[in-house]
């Protein structure tokens, strides 16, 4: 059955041969059959929010724009080379088992399921990923590996659109008959994932299958079913529903994401059949209607991602019961539970504030404890994921600040500096032997080759594949800047016209950015320049007209007739500074971390006298902290050199009389937050107590 798709993109079509299509699927999508689908303008966006009538920022296409020089290029060549590929190796053979979960499913290995129930969807991410990296690099090998792939894939789709492996292989299991098989994570990776393959390779061999997977959900959940109501709780399918809408521009997809928003809080709270095996209530954020929501509870990935996709629904719709309810939420999370890193979710096991069983997630109100911070990476780059969202919705300089310190610091702690090795979570400070890590199932005293649980990694290395895209977005006639770094961007503003810059800086070791304009239209447009809260003092200059201390926390606004040669430079102080917590975070009172722009430093063990708990360890605000750029320590870095106090004498009872404690003064550095846990098996802190003189 051949199924015509005109992508109204200039004047191609692409005629693809569906291969798992059948007549009555066929009727279903208005991709399928004779119809021909309007596939919105400039439909390469990393969110394709182009024609969203309640955006403000909108991305640029995959591709326009990459990364040259400097810190991000250095990440994202890393993820190119060895990230991906590293991970390719472990999904696709035996330790990995994800490609295997397929062939299995498809009927062409014998064999059990292997790994965790949302298993299919980390491995979706892995092929978002190499998608990202095809879209700069344009290696046709990438392409034919997920073609490869995609018929597998394809293969283990059932005729109904069924897809989610654990279930297939399991004969015992049915599907949607409880929703810890997290089927619909699985899903909505898949979308997401298809839509990107589509949008890059214009190809529709991937996007066929999310087609026909989402026409079985929409006819499985519209009208809900009571014993379905409760199974949108890992809410990836809300965004990857919305991606598909904006993909084929099938309206169904829209309202089925709404759908699993507006059923949240809707039900009585207790244990069914479908339950089982799970917590309920505030763990999947289902105690209160998101847009009655006034705190941020329960398992914080899910809540990130809930909240990401209603903002894509909001984006839609514009309902303003949404975006009232987000911004409530993101108040709560970024004033009120997140990490000076940009890190969410602050415990392993807990309660929520309505006394809710919750695991991986929030707890109450600046309860932030350092040791035993969760802090899990995927809820860190769900964290970033969600700003993006709320940058692009509002245009909010401070949702980019935020996007930016989770990429600096709590998203990259994931990885080690080699792209080989992962922690799940992301704690600020480690005591040898404080913790029995054999008692932990995700946790451990070194970076681990392979996490049993894999829903970090991809995700990380997604983020770094993908950054590219969130480095500028589109105004109503103009550019952001969002994000610095070396790089060149060439792409189309909104009224068609070409702009080429390039972007020249150090950053974030320095905080000095120059941007060259290479090509523009002769009429008038803005550039935006995104001036973080930190960067206080900051000067501007567009070839000789100066700007004085220009407002920080804010995007710099300048419109003017552009042409080939004229510069834009931004100079940005760039000083160590010392951060207090908030007076009721009792596990940071008088105690400081080290701020350096958007990179939050550490102090290790290795950087210390051999055998010195890092608990002896004090800073005095006296001393100076001098920025180092070391090329050759932890992949290329700047410390920070400082002096700091040692106590000498230990304290060994539960509680101790007070003596002057004897200090001695060590010369050493701290290093970016991101990079520990790169040099062996130690001792971390990122607060440490302050002595004033």
């Amino acid at each position: 059955m051949k199924k015509i798709v005109a992508l109204i993109c200039g004047l191609s079509i692409i005629v693809a041969c569906n291969k798992n299509g059948d007549k009555s699927q066929e009727k279903k999508s208005k991709l399928s059959g004779m119809k021909i689908a309007m596939v919105k303008e400039n439909a390469r966006g990393i969110i394709n929010n182009t024609k969203s009538p309640h955006v403000k920022l909108k991305s640029i296409d995959i591709g326009d724009c990459q990364w040259t020089e400097g810190f991000w290029a250095d990440k994202w060549k890393r993820a190119e080379e060895t990230m991906i590929p590293y991970m390719g190796t472990l999904l696709k053979g035996d330790i990995g088992h994800g490609l295997n979960n397929f062939k299995i499913a498809a009927g062409l290995k014998e064999g059990e399921h292997q790994g965790w129930w949302w298993h299919d969807g980390d491995f979706y991410k892995w092929m978002e990923a190499s998608i990202y990296i095809y879209a700069v690099n344009k290696d046709e090998k990438i392409v034919q590996e997920m073609d490869e792939i995609i018929n597998i894939i394809g293969k283990a789709q059932q005729e109904n659109g069924y897809l989610s492996t654990p279930i297939i292989i399991r004969e015992d299991l049915e599907p949607f008959s409880n929703r810890k098989y997290h089927e619909l994570y699985n899903s909505g990776h898949l979308l997401t994932s298809a839509c990107i393959h589509h949008r890059v390779t214009g190809r529709t061999n991937f996007l066929d299958i999310a087609i026909k997977h989402a026409d079985y959900l929409y006819d499985l959940f519209v009208p809900i079913k009571p014993e379905l109501e409760r199974f949108g709780f890992n809410q990836t399918q809300i965004m990857g529903l919305v991606e598909l809408y904006r993909t084929v521009n099938d309206e169904r997809y829209l309202e089925l994401a709404e759908q699993f928003i507006n059923l949240r809080g809707t039900y009585d709270i207790k244990d069914t059949t479908a339950t089982v095996g799970y917590p309920i209530g505030d763990m999947v954020q289902e105690r209160v209607p998101l847009r009655d929501e006034t705190e941020a509870v329960g398992h914080a990935v899910l809540a990130l991602y809930y909240y990401a996709g209603a903002a894509d629904v909001y984006a839609e719709t514009g309902e303003k019961a949404l975006i009232d309810a987000l911004n409530r939420l993101w108040d709560n999370v970024t004033n009120k539970k997140m990490y000076v890193t940009g890190a969410i979710g602050q415990t392993h096991y807990g309660r929520s504030s309505r006394l809710d069983k919750i695991e991986e997630g929030f707890i109450d109100e600046y309860m932030m404890p350092n040791m035993t911070a969760y802090n899990e990476t995927c809820a860190n780059i769900c964290n970033s994921m969600f700003n993006y969202r709320m940058l692009t919705l509002t245009g909010d300089s401070k949702h980019g600040d935020i996007m930016e310190l989770v990429l600096h610091n709590s998203a990259l702690s994931g990885i080690g500096i080699g792209g080989k090795d992962y922690y799940y979570s992301n704690p600020l400070r480690k005591i040898e032997g404080a913790l029995d890590y054999d008692k932990m199932n995700v946790e451990f005293p070194e970076r681990q080759p392979y996490l049993e649980c894999f829903c970090c990694p991809p995700n990380l290395v997604r983020t770094i594949a993908k950054s590219p895209a969130w480095a500028y977005s589109k105004t109503e006639n103009g550019i952001a800047v969002n994000l610095y770094g070396g790089n060149r961007l060439k792409t189309t503003l909104m009224d068609g016209s070409t702009i080429a810059l390039s972007q020249k800086s150090n950053y974030p070791w320095d905080g000095v950015v120059e941007i060259h304009i290479e090509e523009s239209k002769s009429e008038p447009f803005e550039i935006l320049l995104r001036i973080p809260a930190w960067a206080e003092g900051s000067k501007a200059k567009v070839n000789d007209e100066i700007f004085e201390n220009i407002a920080a926390g804010n995007f710099f606004r300048y419109e003017r007739s552009w042409k080939t040669g004229d510069i834009i430079y931004l100079n940005m102080p760039l000083e160590a500074k010392l951060i207090e917590g908030h007076p009721r975070i009792e596990e940071v009172r008088n105690q400081v971390a080290v701020k350096r722009g958007p990179v939050v430093y550490a102090l290790e063990s290795p950087d210390l006298p051999e055998g010195t708990d890092i608990t002896s360890v004090y800073i005095s605000n006296s001393e100076k902290l001098k920025p180092v750029h070391k090329p050759d320590v932890l992949g290329g870095v700047t410390t920070l050199e400082t002096d700091l106090l040692i106590r000498k004498d230990h304290l060994t009872n539960m509680y101790n009389e007070v003596n002057r404690p004897k200090l001695e003064t060590y010369s050493t550095q701290l290093i970016p937050y991101y990079t520990w846990s790169n040099r062996g098996q130690g001792e971390m802190t990122v607060f440490m107590p302050i002595i004033w003189d």
